[in-house]
């Protein structure tokens, strides 16, 4: 069992392109900005949003191609869907919302209620059958609008940000329950979501949409390692470049340059930790190969450590001790030298 698709969407002023293939079993998280085309993505392959040209594929099984004239309706699709405000009936009970899609797939109320309070159990929410939707907390709800995709058996789960609409508590323990759900469920399984955390605990691999298009694709610790684009850096907090190399030497997009000796001639990426970035107020002595004077942008405390955004030559995030900012005497748009050893620069083709 496997999903094989490739979907080309057009709305005004933005196309969505994207080929993509999930084994049975794989949990696939689609990661990226707003805007990107995710939702529009989990749209399509639920037969929500038509196609204007490419195939999909479920089990062998082609639900979408409108090149041969192959449509299949929503309804009629093997795929259950948690949106992300979940779509709960609030007329009705957890049990009867739940039995809903199982009635809408001919079983009969005895079987769908019966079958709906079975999953509720595996859900742990056997003591909210009667409660209605304004009833339950957000988690809750969840939980239901889970139980809801699962219980018609469907080949493909499609999760939109299933976790967006919790408060941060509640998402903890949701994430937590969801990742335990997915790995019981074996068909196809793919979750969108813009958070990186919830994108890694969740997922096996990432594919990371940015303007309808996919930019990068792997396993999370591929993708956090080597990002190649500023919005996966910034997700994964490290200074991304690109430019090219010669000598040891990266001429980057603005001109700039950074000596990286362990860089491949050519096209490359180059990314920089903010733990290696130093700062000081005056130049710093020796003969420092990445050295420039720039102004600090902003700075941002987070626990122990605190992160400093400086603009000149390059843009680069610092990240330094408290200690340090009072002793540097660290402020928003005073002058610093900043300084990153060319041993601490990570390289790869672009």
């Amino acid at each position: 069992m496997s999903l094989v698709a490739a979907v080309r969407v057009e709305y005004p002023g933005f196309t969505l392109d994207v080929e993509l293939t999930v084994q049975t079993g794989e949990v696939v998280a689609v990661l990226g900005p707003n805007g990107a085309g995710k939702s529009t993505l989990l749209a399509a392959l639920a037969g929500l949003a038509p196609l204007a040209r490419g195939r999909i594929e479920l089990e062998g099984r082609v639900l979408d191609d409108p090149g041969r004239g192959v449509y299949v309706p929503p309804q009629h699709r093997p795929i259950g869907v948690v949106f992300q405000e979940y779509l709960l009936f609030p007329h009705l009970s957890a049990l009867d919302n739940v039995a809903f899609g199982l009635r809408c797939r001919g079983a009969t109320w005895a079987t769908a209620r019966r079958q709906a309070g079975d999953w509720l159990r595996r859900v742990g929410l056997t003591d909210h059958t009667r409660a209605r939707p304004a009833q339950l907390s957000g988690g809750q709800a969840q939980r239901v609008a889970l139980a809801r995709a699962l219980a018609i058996q469907p080949a493909l789960l499609l999760l939109d940000e299933p976790l967006a609409a919790l408060d941060v508590r509640t998402r903890a323990e949701t994430r937590r329950a969801l990742r335990q759900r997915l790995a019981e469920f074996d068909g196809v399984k793919l979750v969108v979501t813009h958070d990186a955390l919830e994108a890694i605990t969740l997922a096996e691999r990432l594919i990371v949409i940015e303007h309808g298009r996919v930019v990068q694709s792997g396993s999370p610790a591929e993708v956090t390692a080597r990002p190649r684009s500023a919005w996966i850096a910034d997700l994964v907090g490290v200074n991304l470049f690109r430019g090219r190399a010669a000598g040891g030497r990266i001429a980057l997009e603005n001109a700039a340059t950074l000596v990286a000796p362990g860089a491949a001639d050519g096209d490359v990426f180059a990314v920089v930790h903010p733990r290696a970035v130093a700062l000081y107020r005056t130049a710093p002595e020796g003969t420092p190969r990445n050295v420039w004077r720039a102004r600090i942008d902003g700075i941002d405390h987070d626990g122990s450590r605190v992160r400093v955004r400086t603009v000149g030559p390059l843009a680069m995030v610092a990240e330094v001790t408290p200690a340090a900012v009072t002793e540097l005497a660290l402020d928003e748009g005073g002058e610093v030298w900043v300084s990153v050893k060319a041993v601490e620069i990570t390289t790869y083709p672009a």
